[in-house]
């Protein structure tokens, strides 16, 4: 009795651990797609963000040199465009370190269930 149970409890185990490594695979393909967009729209927004803050120094030596009301309202304008270009990259960033660390974790899981 105690060996046809024992066979019984082992085949859903390995069935599972078969599921696991299955759904751990298809979970590190998907990690592995959003960090390639990730990264692709991190290269575009540090093109961004050197574009604005290049428009920010721009328009912050022309405050300086005009001394009018509008150039220092455009300066304004354009340091806000490129501070908000760098929170949103700072933001990608932070979303590939997530999925990068989430990624080891699915790694080290699924070299778990195949060794």
């Amino acid at each position: 009795m105690g060996l046809g149970h024992l066979s019984v409890v082992a085949r859903p185990v390995l069935h599972f651990a078969a599921m696991t490594r299955a759904t751990l695979e298809r979970r590190l393909t998907d990690i592995g797609v959003q960090l390639r967009d990730l990264r692709h729209e991190l290269a575009v927004a540090d093109e961004q963000l050197a574009h604005f803050a290049d428009e920010a120094d721009d328009a912050r030596l022309r405050s300086l040199v005009s001394e009018t009301p509008l150039a220092e309202k455009e300066h304004r304008t354009a340091a806000r465009h490129a501070e908000a270009m760098e929170r949103h990259r700072n933001e990608v960033v932070a979303d590939i370190g997530r999925l990068e660390q989430q990624q080891d974790e699915l790694l080290d899981r699924l070299n778990d269930a195949i060794g």
